[in-house]
Parts: structure tokens; sequence; C-alpha cells
């Protein structure tokens, strides 16, 4: 087994701009990122940067832009590998593959944000790739969603993902049980769909627990849409003269 660290999409626009990661805080997420990097060099895992950028004069991740720079906690480090992308998954239109393959990499750990973006959607694709994936619970991040189809929070949406990844893509764990496991030189679990899938095949333990989540969810995805909506008609009246609502 060789491992790679893919931190993906570490970057300005995440920390202090217009997509400020709010579950893990980032507080939480950036320091275990730079605890993964530490292991990586430590044990001669290759780290691979990948920097999301977009045209000049786009909202987000511009060409040039304070938004679209890497942030300060890997400015100054030295990764094997940098990887400029345009898409939400690191590999298409990239060498991504090429330079893994080339590298006798077999299983790739991620990092990095969003989680149910390009975290996700490079995961997949390694997986489709036939790499292992790993994916670092605390060293990922995400924030609230609200649109026409709805709100989730980012802590469910986060660990949604999360859940997701482990039944079938990745082997999901923290940074500290990734480290200990690139020490030891062990691999990680991973679930699949059928096991993950248990309580479906108990019809009345899979009732009661559906409708306890549901419940619970529903609640607190109701507290942050009625949230954001308030801030964003604010925001509008505002701008329009008016004080407030």
């Amino acid at each position: 087994m060789k491992r790679a660290l893919i931190v993906i999409d570490l970057q300005n626009e995440y920390v202090t701009g217009n997509l400020k990661i709010c579950f893990p805080d980032l507080m939480t997420s950036i320091p275990n990122i730079e605890v993964a990097w530490d292991a990586a060099d430590d044990h001669g895992v290759p780290v691979v940067v990948v920097q999301h950028i977009e045209d000049e004069g786009a909202p987000v991740f511009a060409r040039g832009s304070e938004g679209a720079a890497l942030h300060s906690s890997i400015a100054d480090r030295t990764p094997a590998h940098v990887i400029e992308k345009t898409s939400v998954s690191a590999f298409p239109g990239t060498d991504l593959e090429q330079w893994l393959r080339s590298s006798g990499v077999d299983t790739v750990t991620i990092a990095g944000y969003m989680t149910q973006h390009c975290c996700a959607g490079t995961a997949r694709d390694a997986a489709e790739l036939g790499f292992t994936v790993e994916f670092l619970s605390d060293a990922t991040g995400t924030l609230d969603l609200v649109n026409e189809a709805g709100a989730i929070s980012a802590d469910a949406l986060h660990r949604s993902v999360l859940v997701t990844m482990q039944s079938e893509f990745a082997a999901v764990a923290t940074t500290e049980e990734w480290t200990l496991a690139v020490e030891a030189g062990d691999t990680l679990p991973v679930s699949n769909l059928w096991d993950s899938t248990g309580h479906a095949r108990l019809p009345e333990k899979h009732a009661e627990l559906h409708k306890l989540m549901r419940e619970v969810r529903a609640g607190i995805d109701h507290d942050i849409a009625a949230e954001e909506a308030h801030n964003i008609q604010n925001t509008l009246y505002v701008g329009q003269g008016v004080s407030s609502l």
C-alpha cells in the first residue's frame, strides 16, 4: 500500500471569503489538515495540493484574487504535486491520475473542502478509477445549504456524506485514527451497502429509527432555514432602504 494525501481547495474563499466553512469549524479542520500533512511528511506519504481556479471576474475563486489564494496554513509548505482544477473533482482535465499511478500510489486520502462537493467528487472518482480511498472526517468541512429544494445544515450535510462514503466509497476516519494507521502501515476499514442497510431488513426498528431521525433533523434544519431566509430577506430589504423587517 502506498498512500497520497490530497488536500483539496484549502483556499481563503473558504476561510475569510464568501464561502466560509462552518462545520466542522475551521479551528478544527485546518489544524487537522496541518497534522495530517506533518504525519505524511514524517512517513514518506506524498502530499498533493489541489487549488480551484475560476476565470477573472468570477464571484468566487477568481484567478489572481485573494479568495483563490492558498490559505496561509499551507501556502509556505512544499507539496509533492500541485493540481489546478476548474471542475468539482480533482481528476477531470488534470494529470492527477497519471501522477498518482506514476508515483506508485494506490490509496488516496481526502482532506479539505467542501465535504459534499469537491471532496466527495474526488473521492468517488478515485474509487471508480480503482484507488482505495480514505476520507478524513475532521479535516474536511462544509456550510449550510439553502435553495429551491430545501435547506440542510452543515452538520447534517457533512455527516450524511461521511455515512455515504463509509457505506461503499471510502474508509472514513478521524485525523488521529489516520495518523496512527499511517505510522503502523495499517489499512482502515470500510463498510459496504449491504451492511449499512441492515436496519432496513428489521422493519419495526427501521420505522422507529427513521421517525426519530426525521423529527430531529426536521427541527434543526427548519430553524436554520428560517434564520437563513430572514438574513437573506433582511439583506435585500436593507439594500432597498428599509431599515429592518
